[in-house]
């Protein structure tokens, strides 16, 4: 029978036993690999059939990760392809103004950089338009961009491996028979290669020409794997976090995110479950890249699994509270002490729009519940 599951703040756990990334100097602490799109969402509420103006930003879940990690300190590169049309220019000039390095970008002039459209709102599951009205709508242009015809023999991978973590995702191996064949070498045990981070990201209409099976086969190869509860339910029918642990024996960490109410992490010692924090929630676009660039930041600084979780978890709530897919993330001391805070302080925390701004909740010492924490 396994350990029982931990919650909040472990003092006792030992992070030799967890997985860390390779001691040394590598020229980043980060690589992240993927395509990056531009995004063009409507300038008000309304749906996209009757949007006369659209805002455009840049959107993609590795340089998501790449732009928040840059963002808490880290030497970060985003390694990627996009075409030599303006919006791989818009690209690159956001990337770099968010501290990410794009030396080792490629840019295709045959191929143009993908684009999408969306709505606000929460991804639906399922393909198609939504019936529900409050779901997002988003339509990709992508089929054939340039991210499409990333390939093993079209990467540096010199660039790639001068890192401390390389961090993946399911998304990459969907868009071509090359680029899934890239994210099989890449993840192959091999000599030198960094730390592996896979976010299985699963998308349901990237994967209705393929096989998704491949998904498992990819996640077992690496050392760090995050997956949504919804995900490994749909997926492989896992119905909690020590079924994926029982699919994926192979990484020293196992991270399942369930919305809202907890993450729980499977490594060497055990299961570790944190609570989810309360939020107010602004917009759910980009919660689980954030989540996933707290919890490797804390790998890159050495932290404890409990602690890892609660900085996967910070992050995701400063994404939860701001439109759009990045927000800036507090200063680390702030992050800190949050995640340092007892059990019952943790679960009183009420984190709300301006929080990352104005830096951590104030304690109300007239009015807060033992043991808790109000803004």
């Amino acid at each position: 029978m396994p350990p029982a599951p931990r919650t909040g703040l472990d003092p006792g756990a030992d992070p030799a036993s967890v997985p860390t990334p390779r001691p040394g100097r590598p020229g980043f602490d980060a690589a992240c690999l993927g395509e990056t799109m531009v995004v063009l969402r409507p300038a008000g509420p309304e749906r996209l059939a009757d949007a006369e103006t659209f805002v455009p930003g840049v959107g993609g879940a590795e340089s998501n990760v790449a732009c928040l990690l840059a963002a808490a300190g880290h030497r970060v590169r985003w390694v990627g392809r996009v075409g030599t049309d303006g919006f791989g220019d818009r690209v690159l000039a956001e990337l770099t103004a968010r501290g990410v390095d794009v030396s080792a970008v490629r840019r295709d002039p045959n191929r143009p950089t993908g684009v999408y459209f969306r709505t606000d709102g929460e991804r639906s599951t399922t393909e198609g338009r939504p019936e529900d009205a409050s779901l997002a709508e988003v339509l990709y242009h992508r089929a054939g961009s340039a991210a499409s015809a990333m390939s093993p023999s079209a990467v540096d991978r010199a660039a790639v491996d001068d890192c401390r973590v390389l961090h993946i995702g399911g998304i990459t191996a969907a868009l071509s028979d090359s680029c899934r064949d890239l994210v099989r070498e890449l993840t192959a045990p091999r000599p030198g290669r960094p730390l592996v981070s896979f976010d299985v990201n699963y998308r349901v209409g990237l994967w209705r020409r393929r096989d998704p099976a491949v998904l498992l086969d990819l996640a077992r190869r690496c050392d760090v794997v995050f997956v949504g509860a919804d995900e490994a339910r749909e997926l492989w029918g896992a119905d909690d976090p020590d079924a994926v642990r029982a699919l994926l024996p192979e990484p020293s960490a196992v991270v399942v995110k369930d919305g809202g109410r907890a993450a729980t992490a499977h490594t060497a010692e055990g299961p570790c479950r944190v609570p989810a924090l309360s939020v107010e929630v602004v917009g759910p676009v980009g919660a689980g890249d954030a989540f996933a660039a707290g919890f490797l930041s804390a790998t890159l600084r050495g932290l404890p699994v409990p602690l890892r979780l609660r900085h996967g978890h910070l992050a995701a709530a400063a994404a939860l509270t701001v439109p759009g897919d990045l927000a800036e993330p507090p200063d680390r001391s702030v992050v800190d002490r949050l995640a340092a805070l007892d059990d019952g302080a943790w679960g009183g925390l009420r984190l709300g729009p301006g929080w990352t701004r104005e830096g951590a909740p104030r304690e109300d010492r007239e009015s807060r519940p033992p043991g808790g924490h109000v803004p």
